[in-house]
């Protein structure tokens, strides 16, 4: 029989249209204005954690709308941005540092749909906003860590040239080295400036002390400084790329800044932690030799010094460091055998040679692991920059067993600790520590106008095209107009189904355009159906005609635009990737709206029936 579905085809389209409505229905609850909590440095949130913080708000009269402890992270839903901001300071002052509280915009989706897979979809900053750093690089800090390294290449060039040094030392101008007599001076000048093209060195000798001033060139600063900005882009870009974030910005801003921006992210607080953590480890063998109570009191051996332990106490350990996180190549966090939490570490060649050598002479003896974090101190400089807040801890004393190679573990972490200490060391170390010197949580009010400018656009353009269809072709205008509905629908429903999807401003536009190219195949197949009818087919071979015909030019012209967007996805970056994606979804929807929605609604009205006349 002309123009009737089998029953399963009906039922698959009924199931696809549904399908589309279910996963749009989360974007109709909104948000709510919440605060979320992250334990860091050994901490953790537990339910005492929610009671202490839901007990501290009601005192203060903010209102609680919902609290939530999932995956070790505290979400408090609040009334409003007024009480959201209250909260976070109040939250921050009472927890301390050792948690990080942060502003946030919890989606409103009921329980019971967030179970079924029911997530509303996410907005780009320029509509729902999301999350803006502006972030700061310590020069002072990689100044510094160059000088270290010119002060370990100094030694060992001296070294194999075999000319004697009294010292070392990094002073407020820049390298000193002190020798005995002015012949080792001269010899060590001459053959240093051969050596070190970067540098500017000079006498600076006093009577019987003889030193020799080493400073960096105006173009060796300028480069160090500019490499250290460089790489903090690249790494905070590796770690955003770990955090899964689409569309992100991160971009320089004059000589010393770094801003970040993370559209629709929902865990602000691990991105500010991510972000903004200059984690690194170093590996020290322990002073075993070393009295523990004559350390305690100040009196530390030569070439050692006192460290704090995590789980408490002190212990000694020598200056020396073993190895360094910069030869870290993987690391991922994982359990042992007595499901205890530990990051298995994966070095290079080099740090592979450098830990076997070095555990191959201490089998037997205590190494300890040394966790370096830099934070923000709340004060600042004489300059104006942040003052950095250095903290370093023992997170693990293990005796060397055995000779060790390129892969071992690290062990006494937390489980979030471990997750977050693997996800840093495999992004890459920050060449200087960073602060976040400005933070923002942009809400849906500061996209406001342009959510109204995009829901206008598109409610002007689909009414002009619904009143048109309905003048033009009557009934079956009615019936593209709700495929048009339909389509629109299911573009919103794929678009919160696909996880990494964001809509920003241009792609409203794709779904403005989207708009038009929808009804474009509802044209060309009432045309054809005109054509039919004109000819002296009955009505049902006129159906059948319309649509089997106009399929080709329709498949054409919709394949060559998706294969332009695939191309547009490819290419572009930033907003020009949100209107291509957009486009691609809406031309998939928009093909199966079309021509299998609109034709299952003409086969059910009018499908099989002697009709003479047709509504078109």
């Amino acid at each position: 029989m002309l123009n009737k579905y089998p029953m399963w085809k009906n039922i698959m389209v009924v199931l696809i249209i549904a399908i589309g409505c279910f996963y749009a229905v989360p974007n109709l609850f909104g948000e709510d204005h919440a605060v979320q909590v992250v334990a860091t440095r050994g901490a953790e949130v537990t339910a005492s954690t929610q009671a202490r913080v839901n007990e501290l708000l009601a005192s203060k009269g903010i209102a609680v709308k919902r609290s939530e402890l999932e995956k070790g992270q505290l979400l408090v839903r609040v009334q409003n941005a007024d009480q959201q901001l209250l909260a976070k300071e109040v939250i921050a002052e009472a927890l301390g540092d050792k948690f990080t509280v942060a502003l946030n915009l919890a989606p409103a989706t009921p329980k019971w749909l967030e179970s079924m897979g029911g997530s509303p979809m996410k907005l780009g900053l320029d509509l729902r906003g999301g999350v803006h750093f502006l972030m700061e690089v310590d020069m002072g800090e990689a100044i510094r860590k160059m000088e270290e390294a010119k002060v370990a290449d100094f030694r060992s060039q001296l070294r194999e040239e075999k000319i004697r040094y009294a010292g070392i030392r990094i002073n407020a101008q820049g390298i000193e080295i002190k020798f005995r007599d002015a012949e080792s001076l001269a010899s060590a000048e001459r053959f240093l400036k051969s050596r070190s093209n970067d540098m500017v060195f000079s006498d600076v000798s006093k009577g019987e002390d003889f030193a020799l001033q080493a400073v960096m060139s105006e173009t060796y600063l300028k480069q160090v400084k500019e490499e250290a900005l460089q790489q903090n882009i690249t790494t905070i870009r590796n770690r955003v790329n770990e955090l899964g974030v689409s569309e992100p910005v991160v971009q320089r801003q004059g000589a010393e800044r770094i801003i970040v921006e993370l559209p629709g992210v929902q865990d602000t607080a691990r991105a500010k932690e991510i972000l903004g953590a200059t984690a690194s480890i170093e590996f020290h063998m322990v002073d075993d030799k070393a009295d523990a109570n004559a350390a305690q009191a100040g009196r530390v051996p030569a070439g050692s010094e006192v460290y704090q332990r995590r789980e408490g106490g002190q212990v000694v350990l020598k200056k020396e460091v073993m190895l360094t996180g910069d030869h870290i190549t993987g690391a991922q966090p994982s359990f042992d055998q007595y499901s205890r939490p530990q990051v298995s570490i994966n070095l290079d060649a080099k740090g592979g040679t450098i830990f076997s050598n070095v555990t191959k002479d201490n089998i037997g003896k205590p190494m300890a692991t040394l966790f370096i974090e830099y934070k923000d101190s709340g004060e600042r400089n004489a300059d104006g920059s942040v003052k950095m807040l250095k903290i370093e801890e023992v997170i693990s004393v293990a005796t060397i067993q055995a000779r060790l190679g390129r892969n071992f573990v690290i062990t006494g972490l937390s489980h979030g600790e471990a997750q977050n200490l693997a996800l840093l060391l495999r992004a890459g170390a920050l060449i200087a520590p960073v602060s976040i010197v400005e933070e923002r949580t942009i809400g849906p009010s500061l996209g406001a106008e342009n959510i109204a400018s995009g829901i206008n656009a598109m409610l002007w353009s689909m009414g002009a095209v619904v009143l048109f269809m309905l003048i033009y072709y009557r009934a079956f205008g009615l019936i593209a107009n709700i495929a048009l509905t339909m389509n629109l629908v299911m573009i919103v429903g794929v678009m919160s189904m696909i996880p990494g999807a964001v809509l920003t401003l241009p792609g409203i536009a794709g779904m403005v355009l989207t708009i038009g190219m929808a009804v474009d195949g509802n044209v060309l197949i009432y045309e054809r159906i005109r054509d039919e009818i004109r000819a002296g087919r009955s009505v049902q071979q006129a159906i059948q005609e319309g649509y089997a015909n106009a399929f080709s030019s329709i498949a054409d012209s919709n394949i060559t635009t998706f294969i332009t967007a695939l191309i547009l996805f490819a290419v572009g970056s930033g907003a020009v990737k949100g209107f291509a994606v957009t486009l691609m979804i809406g031309i998939a929807t928009s093909m199966f709206t079309a021509i299998v929605g609109t034709r299952a609604i003409v086969n059910a009205v009018w499908g099989g029936k002697r009709i003479q006349t047709l509504s078109i």
